[in-house]
């Protein structure tokens, strides 16, 4: 088996490689990475698990990149709400446009297996019952809009041959080789270390649904290998498990517990967070039961903990840290490195 991963390099990425590795150790596994956050890391550089790391940007797709995979695991993008609002064209650019000239080469390159990671974030504000797959959509952010038409100009088109399987991952979490702070849980986690002090930007009441880093590599496993007989042969589908919805304030309150001598400080004059939705696992349990998540939020927690703390991380103000993925993409243009729409000055290898 032959398998592309499209952002490799980033959060999620190496976690994934890692996992396939494991599970398919004769598998070949190719990397297609920009570099953005190459240097972003919390132990050694992960990619020694690849046969091939290929760089390059999504945007400028080399014509050979797909011949001869079985699957392409698509996870480059601009990655959260900050980025996509401080880089908005960009983000239509790599997140939609980029994408979907992927997934078509793709599929006339005879790719059997397309994976999309998209997010629960397109559901936005979502009051009431848990959100199902079917249900209304309301992305808020130039992020989640990204991913919702992916979706569904990718459900409207013919993928001929190729299984699609489009991942609407909860908020991610947990410790990785590039780790991320700009995650909900992370960043409480980091600020419980580093200061004894968790501060909750809003009034902490929205509902966030979290999966464990290593959770989101089993599911990418289970998209990689899926039939069409089990779901058909395009699936959108939410990713997390139904005892993981969490308001703010409890994924709060859980890390001030396990991390003793630790204040939570909740700004209840923030304005209110419209981005609030729980969601539905329902169909994920029915069409893969042996690869719903495992990890709790206690674990998550102990991961990230043990993580930073065998690394000695005491950074008060991580949150102008390279592990804050716009702070990284700003300290290259700063540097000149980048120019403002994201493409590098000097080719990156």
């Amino acid at each position: 088996m032959r398998i592309l991963i499209t952002g490799n390099m980033g959060y999620v990425g190496p976690v994934a490689a890692a996992h396939l590795r494991e599970r398919y150790p004769d598998a070949e596994l190719v990397g297609f990475d920009s570099g953005f956050f190459s240097d972003c890391l919390t132990g050694p550089p992960p990619e020694t698990v690849l046969d091939r790391q290929v760089f390059g940007d999504v945007r400028d797709l080399p014509a050979d990149l797909f011949a001869d995979f079985d699957a392409v695991i698509h996870l480059a993008a601009i990655s959260n709400d900050p980025m996509g609002s401080r880089f908005e064209i960009v983000t239509d650019e790599i997140n939609f446009r980029a994408t979907l000239a992927l997934a078509e080469a793709a599929s006339r390159a005879g790719v059997r297996n397309f994976v999309f990671a998209s997010s629960c974030s397109v559901y936005g504000a979502a009051d009431g019952m848990a959100r199902r797959e079917t249900d209304r959509v309301e992305p808020l952010t130039a992020y989640g809009r990204s991913k919702i038409a992916v979706e569904q100009r990718i459900t409207n088109r013919d993928p001929g041959g190729m299984t699609v399987t489009h991942l609407r991952f909860a908020t991610a979490c947990g410790m990785a080789p590039r780790l991320r702070l700009d995650l909900v849980l992370n960043d409480f986690v980091a600020g419980a270390l580093a200061s004894r002090r968790i501060t909750v930007l809003s009034d902490g009441t929205p509902w966030r649904p979290l999966i464990d880093v290593r959770d989101m590599a089993r599911a990418i496993e289970w998209a990689v290998i899926r039939s069409p007989e089990n779901g058909g042969r395009l699936v959108t589908i939410n990713v997390g498990h139904d005892a993981h919805n969490f308001r703010v304030k409890e994924l709060a309150e859980a890390v001030a517990a396990a991390i003793p001598e630790t204040e939570v400080e909740i700004n209840m004059q923030a304005p209110p967070d419209k981005r609030s939705y729980r969601v539905d696992f329902s169909l994920f349990r029915q069409l893969a039961p042996e690869f719903v998540p495992q990890v709790t939020l206690a674990e998550s927690i102990a991961g990230l903990r043990e993580g930073l703390t065998e690394r000695g991380f005491a950074d008060a103000e991580f949150r102008n840290s390279q592990h804050i993925r716009l702070k990284a993409l700003e300290a290259h243009i700063a540097a000149d490195r980048l120019t403002p729409d994201l493409r590098w000055r000097i080719p990156f290898h």
